[in-house]
């Protein structure tokens, strides 16, 4: 009787001490916290739009650890506009960067809602008018009798009326020229049409493709309410892991404040990641977009002011881009990123 009770003694302590050397390995992950379960969690993100300068931040924090360090082995995907929103409602993806102003106009219009903003990389649109120096445009009325190439389809398509209205130009007496995003340097530079409505990130591409000076006028001279860039995810993934969005949310704002910092290191990456992306082109648009990403106030970085959101949607909707209804919480999750 007492031998076996001292076999099972012995059996129970070899248990548990397996047990113990299994929990040990799960709980712990090399290079820093994991979340509540002790264990890596897989996730997708989708950039933008390709690969990009704007999007190098996300390669840049997979670099250097930050999503090891939170606990998150990030697979990126390259997006292709509002088409991303597609990807994240069928579960492709599960955090994706995209322009809010054409997400909310989807979400308004009814045709993707199961979405929200979480974190901001751009506080200002970066929509804009770009032309050369040659052309003597220096202001929007200068765009009178004048022809302006932008995305067919495009949220600059989609916004120039506002912008024109706002700006003291009759949209109407401007030639709105459809083309293919990827066309439109090529057309101002062979002096095709007279300017574009493009993002100011592309100003050395078309300083490249022309061999001139670039002017801009950012629509957030008129319209400085809309949010650029944002990183969205589902309503549902949210609620049932908010813990894993906070995480993934915080070594991204990391990454992008350190490729702020940093541009040469993350357009590195970003080259590494995608070989045929140039290392210049990259830097020119961190630096350029730099201006856009601080909040106002001091809040920080990635915040979503909910007072700002409202204003935006009041915009779409006084410009006819969508009907009335929609509301900040549709669109917006406020507690990821606190605005003060």
């Amino acid at each position: 009787m007492i031998r076996r009770s001292r076999v099972l003694a012995l059996l129970l302590a070899a248990t548990l001490a397996a047990a113990s050397g299994c929990t040990s390995s799960d709980d712990s992950t090399e290079g820093g916290s994991t979340g509540d379960s002790g264990k890596t969690d897989s996730v997708t993100y989708m950039t933008a739009f390709g690969a990009l300068g704007r999007d190098a931040f996300i390669w840049l924090a997979k670099d250097k650890g930050f999503f090891k360090d939170a606990g998150i082995d990030i697979t990126i995907q390259k997006g292709t506009g509002t088409g991303n929103l597609s990807a994240v409602k069928s579960d492709q993806v599960q955090f994706s960067a995209l322009d809010y102003t054409g997400a909310i106009i989807q979400a308004g219009k009814g045709k993707f809602t199961d979405w929200r903003a979480v974190a901001a990389i751009h506080q200002q649109t970066l929509v804009s008018i770009m032309t050369t120096d040659d052309t003597g445009i220096t202001k929007p009325t200068d765009l009178k009798g004048k022809t302006v190439a932008t995305g067919a389809g495009s949220v600059s398509e989609l916004l120039f009326p506002a912008y024109a209205k706002l700006a003291g130009l009759d949209p109407d007496s401007v030639t709105i020229q459809g083309a293919q995003s990827t066309a439109l340097n090529g057309l101002m530079a062979s002096n095709k049409v007279d300017a574009l409505s493009t993002f100011l990130l592309s100003k050395k591409a078309l300083e490249s493709a022309s061999k001139k000076q670039a002017v801009v006028m950012p629509y957030s001279d008129y319209l400085s309410d809309l949010f650029g860039n944002v990183i969205i995810a589902k309503p549902e993934l949210i609620s049932s892991n908010p813990d894993l969005v906070k995480r993934f949310i915080g070594a991204a704002l990391k990454g992008l404040q350190y490729a702020l910092d940093h541009p040469d290191e993350a357009a590195a990456s970003l080259h590494a990641a995608e070989p045929t992306s140039s290392e210049d082109s990259a830097v020119a648009e961190i630096e350029a977009m730099k201006p856009y990403t601080a909040p106002a106030s001091g809040a920080p970085l990635g915040s979503i002011d909910q007072t700002r959101v409202t204003h935006s949607i009041a915009v779409l909707q006084s410009a006819g881009l969508i009907p009335p209804g929609l509301t900040p919480d549709k669109v917006a999750d406020f507690d990821i990123v606190p605005s003060s």
